[in-house]
């Protein structure tokens, strides 16, 4: 939950913000996978079941953007809004993250770690923002491989395009113009197939609520106002 610290920061003394970590991040547990996206979107419906929250609004980034479309469509009773950022409908190919899961499972996170920062922010970014980068690529590193490995999986087998179009909850969908992960046109995809969509492009890479964090809280708040 450290990567969302902008938003907490800034939507604190306004709402009551609930920051999890995925199962098999940070400080939650990594029970033994494979995982699919039905687990982590019920993970979200069971955490606000136990904290006694009927309807909330999400904000998840990348694969979080994922389970935050699975929740939509799934449970939209439960949302007033929903955000997705830097995602897509499926994310990459299925082959790529059961070969990274494998990878991950033999050698641990570090190689991924090691290279994190390209896939996560623009050079110049990562060149004045040094700490910041080797903070979350430390964080990443210090994972749980099983958990990481896990998620990968999940990722491998997650494709809501079938089901976009029964979405109605308002969602706003942010994309990152110099992101090469989840590209625009990959959240265009989502705005054409769902009806109470919008776009917001934001001149950053893929963790872009920290590379431009006044730009994508300034969204954010305007969104659920």
């Amino acid at each position: 939950y450290t990567m969302w610290k902008p938003q907490i920061d800034a939507l604190q003394n306004d709402f009551f913000v609930i920051c999890y970590d995925t199962r098999g991040h940070g400080a939650s547990s990594s029970p033994k996978g494979p995982y699919s996206i039905d687990q982590l979107g019920s993970d979200v419906i069971h955490l606000l079941d136990h904290l006694n929250i009927n309807k909330a609004s999400f904000c998840g980034i990348s694969m979080g953007g994922l389970t935050g479309q699975w929740l939509a469509i799934r449970h939209p009773e439960r949302f007033n809004h929903v955000v997705l950022s830097n995602t897509a409908v499926k994310i990459g190919q299925e082959l790529a993250w059961d070969t990274r899961a494998a990878l991950v499972r033999e050698q641990g996170l570090k190689p991924i770690a090691d290279t994190a920062a390209s896939r996560w922010f623009t050079e110049p970014f990562i060149q004045s923002n040094a700490a910041v980068v080797e903070s979350l690529s430390n964080d990443l590193g210090a994972g749980s491989p099983e958990g990481y490995a896990s998620c990968c999986e999940a990722l491998a087998k997650a494709d809501l395009r079938e089901k976009l179009e029964s979405i109605h909850v308002p969602l706003l969908v942010i994309a990152g113009r110099k992101d090469p992960v989840t590209t625009v046109s990959d959240a265009q995809y989502m705005v054409n197939h769902i009806r109470s969509s919008a776009l917001f492009e934001i001149d950053a890479s893929h963790i872009s609520n920290i590379e431009q964090p006044k730009a994508f809280n300034q969204a954010i708040l305007d969104f659920i106002a």
